[in-house]
Formats: C-alpha cells, sequence, structure tokens
C-alpha cells in the first residue's frame, strides 16, 4: 500500500582521558544494562558488554576483541546516550572487519511531521523496530541511479535530464538544456531551490511547496528558475532527487519503488521499504524510507565492500567511488573548504564535501587522518562509513530541532576505540 502521508525530508541545519573513563562507572553500567538491548548486556557484576547476537539477516556478527576494538569508549558512549548527554539517540551500531561488534538501543520518540519538535509517539526502540531514515533515502536514490546505468538504462551522467523527461521539454528553457543526472545527483543543477531557510512545517520551505502547493511535482522543480549555471554552485535541494526518480521510472519502466525492490534490497536480503508518494504518479524519491538500524548497516557494509554484498555485485566499483569522493566543482576545492551552507543544527560537521547522494568529510584523531563518507538524514539518521578502519557507524535519533550532536560522539568514542585496531 503506498504510504502517501507527509513526512518531511531533508537535513537540518577530546580524546577519552583515564578520568573520564572511569566517569560514573557504577551508574554508568546499571543505565547500560537497560540501554544495550540489542547487544544482549549484562547486569553489573556480570560484565556490562556481549557480542550482538545473529538474526539470520547477513549480517556476521563477532565480539569487539576479536577485530580489536576497544569497548570501554563504547560502553561509555551508550552509557552518556542514555543519560540524555546527546539529546535523542535512538541507535548506535558499528560494524568493524565484516562483523557486527556493538549495537545499543534506546527509548525515544517516533517522527511525526505534525507534532511539535518533530516528536510522535514514544518508542523502545529495538534491533527490529523500523525507522523513518529522512535524506538517507537520497542514498538510496543514488544507489538507484548507479544500479540503472550498470545495467543499461541509463547510458551516463552525463546524459541530458531531459533526455528522459518527454513531458516536461517545455521547461527546458533559460539555459536549462546543460542540466545533466550528475548535476541533479551532486546537487548542482542551478535550479532555483529554498529548503533550509524555512521549517519544514512551513509552506515557504519548497520541499513542503513541492507536496501541496503543486499538482505536478516534476514540473514544480523543472519551473524553478536557472540561477547559477549548472555544475557551478551547491544548492541541497530534494527536488533534484524527485526528478531522478522520475528519470529511472521514464528510463526502467518501474518506478523507483519497485526498482530498488528488486535490484538493491532484495540483493541484500533487506525487505523492500515502502517509500512516500507524493501523488498517484510521483515517488518522493528524497527519502522516509522506513529501515530498521540493521538493514541500515547492510547498506554502509555493501558500500563499504565496494557495491557487493553476499558474494555478489550489487554497485559497480566506480560508483561507489563516486559516492566516496567529493564532486569537484570548477575550481577543484569543495573538499574540506566552506563554500558549502550546511543546513541549520549541523554545523558541527564542519566543512564537507557532497558527492552522488553521499557527504564526504576527513576527521583526525590525534594528527591521523579518516576519511569518512556518510549517507546523512534529518535528525540524526546516519551510514557513516570509515574505509581506511574498514568500518561502518549507524545512528538513528530525534534531534529534528537541535544541534547534531553524532560528530561528538565519532570523535569521542567511536574514532578512540576504532585506533586500538
Amino acid at each position: 500500500m503506498r504510504r502517501r502521508i507527509l513526512e518531511s525530508n531533508g537535513q537540518r541545519s577530546s580524546i577519552l582521558s583515564g578520568n573520564t573513563l572511569a566517569r560514573g562507572r557504577g551508574l554508568a553500567y546499571i543505565l547500560l544494562a537497560l540501554a544495550l538491548v540489542g547487544c544482549g548486556a549484562r547486569t553489573p557484576g556480570t560484565g556490562a558488554y556481549a557480542a550482538p547476537v545473529s538474526a539470520d539477516d547477513g549480517l556476521a556478527v563477532g565480539s569487539a576483541e576479536e577485530v580489536g576494538v576497544d569497548v570501554a569508549p563504547l560502553l561509555l558512549a551508550a552509557s552518556d546516550i542514555s543519560e540524555g548527554q546527546f539529546g535523542e539517540i535512538h541507535s548506535l551500531l558499528l560494524l568493524k572487519d565484516g562483523k557486527l561488534v556493538f549495537e545499543a538501543y534506546f527509548t525515544g520518540h517516533d517522527y511525526a511531521w505534525e507534532a511539535p519538535g518533530f516528536r510522535g509517539a514514544r518508542v523502545n526502540w529495538g534491533r527490529d523496530t523500523a525507522h523513518n531514515v529522512h535524506s538517507v533515502g537520497k542514498s538510496i536514490t543514488s544507489a538507484c541511479v548507479g544500479i540503472a546505468i550498470d545495467k543499461g538504462f541509463i547510458s551516463s551522467v552525463d546524459d541530458s535530464v531531459w533526455q528522459y523527461l518527454p513531458d516536461y521539454r517545455h521547461l527546458n528553457t533559460g539555459g536549462k538544456n546543460q542540466i545533466t543526472i550528475e548535476h541533479l545527483l551532486a546537487m548542482t543543477s542551478g535550479l532555483a531551490w529554498d529548503e533550509w531557510g524555512a521549517s519544514y512545517q512551513d509552506d515557504s520551505n519548497d520541499v513542503i511547496g513541492m507536496w501541496l502547493q503543486s499538482d505536478d511535482p516534476i514540473a514544480y522543480v523543472l519551473a524553478k528558475p536557472l540561477v547559477s549555471e549548472p555544475g557551478t554552485e551547491f544548492t541541497y535541494s530534494g527536488g533534484n532527487m524527485v526528478v531522478l526518480g522520475e528519470i529511472i521510472r521514464n528510463a526502467t519502466g518501474m518506478d523507483i519503488e519497485a526498482f530498488s525492490g528488486e535490484y538493491l534490497f532484495q540483493p541484500l536480503g533487506i525487505e523492500p521499504p515502502e517509500w512516500s508518494w507524493i501523488n498517484d504518479d510521483v515517488v518522493y524519491a528524497g527519502g522516509d524510507q522506513r529501515m530498521t538500524p540493521r538493514e541500515m548497516l547492510i547498506l554502509g557494509a555493501m558500500f563499504l565492500n565496494e557495491g557487493a554484498w553476499g558474494g555478489e555485485r550489487v554497485l559497480s566499483q566506480q560508483w561507489v567511488a563516486h559516492c566516496a569522493s567529493p564532486y569537484p566543482g570548477p575550481d577543484h576545492t569543495w573538499f574540506n573548504y566552506p563554500l558549502r551552507p550546511v543546513p541549520p543544527g549541523e554545523g558541527t560537521w564542519g566543512p564537507r564535501g557532497y558527492a552522488y547522494g553521499w557527504w564526504v568529510h576527513t576527521f583526525r584523531l590525534r594528527g591521523k587522518r579518516c576519511p569518512a563518507y556518510w549517507a546523512f538524514g534529518w535528525g540524526g539518521q546516519r551510514i557513516i562509513v570509515l574505509p581506511e578502519q574498514e568500518a561502518v557507524v549507524v545512528f538513528t535519533a530525534a534531534n529534528y530541532t537541535h544541534s547534531d550532536p553524532t560528530p561528538r560522539i565519532l570523535t569521542q568514542y567511536i574514532l578512540p576505540a576504532l585506533e586500538r585496531g
């Protein structure tokens, strides 16, 4: 059944010392025993950590010790999360060397567009509880475009978008003929769009306008004026992704919901999630699928494995490389350079690059570079791929109107835990 409710999608805007690790350890482990539902954690006195259990989902599991991960910072992270030090985090998962070695789940609010702070009913989040992934769905749409190219439905990212949009060629005016599929993927189409200037409950936000102010969402996007030369300026746009969804439909004869189910999710062993539909004809390809954190981790593991899963090729290595390397822009200065505006509340990540539906940044730990790329969903939904650490980190959360704490958790707890390996 098509899900047509309005669920807005987008993005908003010290290394641990021995004393820090010792802080409040008694209470921390009591809280931790309640938080680590997925880890099968035990109460103090019998040990606070147990390796995740196998769930017949295709994920290998193991212990932190066998992959060289220091579990102490991870336990402290879970304790601090459960104490509310990072707003509302719902899950934290770590895959290292191909094995899920840590998972923790917490109580929090489900997403609700109409609710104050976008927080609806309280949920005891767990391994089998699906979560709205918001703009992580943009990375899913990108993967679908890559698969469509791999299978010959689309010839190249350099193709003009108008080649696949015959019903909208009357909107190809004022220099829009230059827009390619790559420009949509890299958020450089040049079309006017304002997604970060107003709340996702405000009609002046273009995402909400696309849902509520037009009978034809594709026309709503393509009718926007061209405000910069395609390929030269970054403007974050859920509308770009919706147009990519329409391109996939016209190129393959399948809507993106069906296409992703057959060519992406089923090969990953994931039950295909429902997508939101703006109307009877147009899928909201900007996100809002509901997935479990383990399913998110599988998607990240496939990217870490350069597009392979279960011994099968799902996505080309070339496409994964494009997702892990930022679109360079005309002057090749877009990586870690403050040209790009960031959404409200997300400034803690600092300057970053944008690739084909993925964000890119290099973290540093004691002078060591830690390159990363991640699928980035509003409120704290993250699939973070750390190639040099051979690791994937997943978060889900409900920090919709607060600053994003996940980079602090990553740099203060997770990267130090991985440094041991």
